[in-house]
């Protein structure tokens, strides 16, 4: 992860003219960090607080409501490991109390946590601990199972099992998740994505949000191999679709681990950039599950190593310029509104 003193100024490179600026914008991905307060800035870690959403997402699109999503921060440091993760979910709650001292921001309208799902039937007391701490802004679990076995490429902070989805106890915890009406938010690699179409055949009442595209890699040993991997992505995005049950993320592309080295220049990325490099995806992804199984989302600030906050949303309105008013509120408001029950 980047810190912020080191692209602080970097990011700000490239403006663009605000494209739509009054369509209304539910953004279902973003996480919050803590960074060191003396002095200003961030050491080893990257600060992303209540300020820095907001200056984010007051930079010109009509943002109306956020979902934090799990970043494992402020874990408890004591008690039983199980619950410790419920600490982050307080920690987002309090911000988004803050938030609601300025209405006409962007507020936090719902959290989505972590809970270890191979703890099986037994998860069901941290999922409910997790619904007593969210004061109402509780709606699931993102357990991440992206795993590699090539070192280069980080497995994910979850500390997941090369196989996670089929594993027996994480699908128990699931169906626990289920039971209690609550969403799971997803994060692997490319080469994941079958694991997760047999848990969603599996499990087809589970209300699956399939983050990031998958994770297409393009670092390590799959550098260099983008096409090869984009033809089996597209196989596998298809096959996934077929489970009406799960629901597509569109965005967290730009993240270093996707390979396109935008955060080794000496500019961001502008939107018509994102658009050539990336639009294959969107528009596949779209063909495949619909406007009524697809958002767009931000993921920052990790994608804030390749692209600003303006530039990422006048990419996503470029991509959809040609489709009807209907469905494109439904990208950037309605389904993301509806799968993690935001109306207040």
């Amino acid at each position: 992860m980047a810190k912020i003193h080191e692209i602080e100024n970097w990011i700000d490179g490239v403006k663009e003219e605000i494209i739509d600026p009054d369509i209304e914008i539910i953004d279902p991905h973003h996480h919050l960090w803590h960074g060191p307060e003396d002095p200003p800035g961030v050491k080893e870690s990257y600060r992303y607080l209540l300020e820095d959403l907001w200056s984010d997402t007051s930079s010109g699109h009509n943002i109306k409501k956020t979902v934090f999503i799990d970043c494992g921060q402020e874990y408890y440091e004591e008690g039983p490991d199980r619950f410790k993760p419920v600490g982050e979910t307080e920690f987002v709650v309090e911000i988004a109390k803050q938030g609601r001292q300025n209405p006409d921001k962007a507020q936090i309208a719902g959290i989505i946590g972590h809970a270890n799902m191979m703890l099986g039937p037994s998860v069901k007391e941290v999922l409910e601990m997790h619904q007593e701490k969210g004061e109402g802004l509780f709606r699931g679990i993102r357990h991440a199972g992206g795993w590699d076995e090539d070192e280069r490429v980080r497995n994910a902070h979850s500390h997941p099992t090369p196989h996670i989805y089929l594993e027996d106890n994480f699908q128990q915890g699931l169906e626990e998740l289920s039971s209690l009406g609550m969403v799971f938010d997803t994060w692997h690699y490319h080469n994941q994505i079958r694991d997760l179409t047999q848990l969603a055949n599996n499990l087809p009442e589970l209300v699956i949000v399939h983050d990031h595209f998958g994770g297409p890699l393009g670092i390590g040993p799959y550098e260099g191999r983008r096409e090869e991997i984009y033809e089996q992505w597209k196989e596998d995005i298809y096959e996934l679709s077929q489970c009406q049950n799960v629901y597509a993320k569109l965005g967290g592309l730009a993240m270093p681990v996707n390979g396109w080295e935008w955060h080794k220049r000496d500019l961001p990325a502008t939107s018509d950039e994102i658009v050539a490099e990336q639009k294959q995806y969107y528009l596949h992804t779209l063909e495949c599950f619909g406007a009524d199984r697809s958002m767009f989302e931000s993921n920052f600030p990790v994608d804030k190593q390749s692209v600003s906050y303006h530039v990422i949303w006048n990419a996503y309105k470029k991509m959809t310029y040609d489709m009807n008013e209907t469905d494109k509120k439904k990208l950037f408001y309605d389904t993301a509104n509806k799968v993690y029950s935001l109306e207040s």
